[in-house]
């Protein structure tokens, strides 16, 4: 599945944007951490809790708060029967369509999400909260565990991003940049046996090509995966702080 940031953009002038302050701000997220902590603990019998650090992602749903120059940001693990419907919407944005394919039914979408969820926790699908607000879709997966590891020289604990800006008004005005360090400076520090984040963008998607590079990302090679030419992205831990 594709990491892409839309490149779609539009005018925002008869959007309101309200300003919540920091206290308000804090409390969402904090609000959204237990709830995916609620949902972590009830939890089918074998599947791996995203609370704690056992698991193959060393617990996504504790990562806490960024600070990013777009305002506060987390990521919150998918809840399918609270998430789904704004999920799917996304998904069926042409703008994103032609780069998930992931457009249909609700199900579609439920069906990747499920996938994820019901798995040994190899990849965690999450919403991207900015200022208490959801407005982009992440995958965090493993990729030295999935068949990216095939096309190029993985090493242990190598770490993947996937990611779609799902509200309008946040593409085309530098977010997914800041928002793809913010993350990627996440998994760096609450992963500390991994070295190097990684990302595939399809060469087409010009702008999230642009964006990663942006973040501090270098574009190492071009691969052939079985649904697309794309650009293989690294952020290396020991460069982290001069790109």
């Amino acid at each position: 599945m594709p990491s892409t940031e839309s490149s779609t953009s539009s005018s925002t002038d008869d959007t309101l944007d309200l300003q919540l302050s920091d206290e308000l701000t804090a409390l969402v997220a904090e609000e959204r951490v237990l709830l995916a902590r609620t949902a972590a603990k009830t939890r089918a019998p074998g599947r791996p809790d995203l609370t704690t650090g056992h698991d193959l992602l060393d617990a996504v749903a504790t990562w806490g708060p960024a600070t990013t120059s777009s305002g506060a940001f987390q990521l919150v693990p998918v809840d399918i029967g609270r998430d789904l419907p704004l999920v799917s919407c996304w998904m069926n944005d042409p703008a994103v369509a032609a780069f998930w394919d992931l457009a249909g039914p609700d199900e579609t979408a439920a069906a990747h999400l499920r996938t994820q969820l019901q798995g040994d926790g190899r990849s965690v699908p999450c919403l991207g909260v900015l200022n208490g607000t959801p407005m982009s879709y992440w995958e965090v997966y493993r990729a030295d565990l999935d068949p990216l590891a095939r096309h190029y020289p993985a090493r242990p604990h190598d770490t993947g991003l996937h990611l779609l800006i799902g509200a309008v008004g946040d593409r085309g005005r530098g977010v997914g940049t800041s928002l793809l360090r913010a993350v990627s400076d996440l998994v760096l520090d609450h992963r500390p046996s991994c070295g190097r984040v990684i990302a595939e963008p399809d060469l087409r998607n010009t702008p999230s090509v642009a964006a990663f590079l942006g973040a501090g990302f270098r574009l190492t090679a071009e691969v052939d995966l079985p649904d697309k030419r794309a650009a293989l992205m690294m952020r290396d831990r020991a460069h982290r702080h001069l790109l």
